[in-house]
């Protein structure tokens, strides 16, 4: 393409020869131009659409302004559903915990209900002199994930803890620390003593607690009975054996209600009240023996649980 120049300024008439690649530059050109005053008549249409009552306007302010409310809507649902199921789990981890709590407590010693699991515990304070500010949506989600590693850690560290208990409440239940008999009082301590037969200086391997004929005697801690038998002179005797070396005895009996192989519980009815074998009267004759070797039950009886 030529286009000729003509001017009186000129002495001469000009010729500019106009190419492909010119053509295509001036295209872009025009084309970008239409395309910037199209954006900026949209904006302008929309910036001032609810100024100026046109119809048309009007509608394509509406229809704009929906779904950037639905966009805005759907953002909110997806967040409100992730926190619906962080919230889930964290009541299902807080459950957890007051049963962990309740457990523990009762294996210290405790009611639960002194402790108040499940209520909200009190707080509060004066109003602050500073202002007060609002959480973002970003800093509701940290404090969130904190918590939740928090209850998990305490989680972790309770169950660890009622381990140790039940394990401390078991090996107790092993040791026994309860008196066979209610209601009785000792005649005869452990350790050295006159012989009531023949009158010399003997060694008494138990202790003897009087009680009328037929009183229950209850096994002073779990374990399996190794001895059911009579004895020549300890009667109708009965031995359990609580693991850890340790063995108790009672004897003298008028009935005996268990078997060699017999597993029995801390305070189980193991047999009566009675005066077979060696004796003066009606009694139980209670030992511990550690090893083989007898030793004080007072040592035991004394411990707690």
């Amino acid at each position: 393409m030529n286009i000729i120049l003509v001017s009186g300024r000129l002495a001469k008439a000009r010729t500019i020869n106009l190419g492909l690649p010119q053509l295509a530059l001036v295209g872009m050109g025009a084309l970008t131009t239409v395309v910037a005053l199209a954006a900026a008549l949209n904006y302008m249409a929309l910036r001032f659409a609810s100024d100026f009552n046109v119809p048309y306007l009007q509608t394509l302010l509406l229809s704009a302004q929906q779904q950037q409310h639905e966009k805005t809507q759907s953002y909110l649902r997806e967040n409100l559903n992730a926190m619906a199921v962080r919230l889930g789990q964290m009541q299902a981890q807080l459950l957890r915990l007051d049963t962990l709590g309740e457990r523990l407590a009762r294996l210290a010693g405790f009611k639960p209900q002194d402790l108040a699991f499940g209520e909200v515990p009190g707080r509060g304070g004066a109003v602050s002199s500073l202002p007060s500010q609002d959480l973002t949506l970003g800093d509701f989600t940290r404090q969130l994930d904190t918590l939740t590693r928090q209850v998990d850690d305490r989680g972790d560290k309770l169950g660890i803890l009622e381990s140790l208990f039940t394990l401390d409440s078991a090996k107790k239940k092993l040791i026994p620390t309860m008196l066979p008999v209610e209601g009785g009082w000792y005649s005869s301590n452990y350790g050295w003593r006159i012989d009531p037969f023949n009158g010399q200086r003997a060694f008494h391997e138990g202790i003897d607690v009087v009680a009328e004929t037929g009183t229950t005697i209850r096994a002073a801690a779990g374990g399996v009975v190794i001895y059911s038998d009579f004895h020549p002179q300890y009667g109708n005797m009965i031995e359990i054996d609580h693991g850890n070396d340790l063995v108790s005895r009672y004897a003298h009996a008028s009935k005996r209600w268990v078997r060699a192989g017999d597993v029995v519980l801390r305070g189980a009815r193991i047999a009566e009240v009675g005066k077979t074998g060696r004796v003066t009267g009606t009694h139980l004759h209670f030992e511990v023996r550690q090893r083989g070797a007898p030793v004080n039950p007072a040592r035991f009886l004394r411990l707690p649980g």
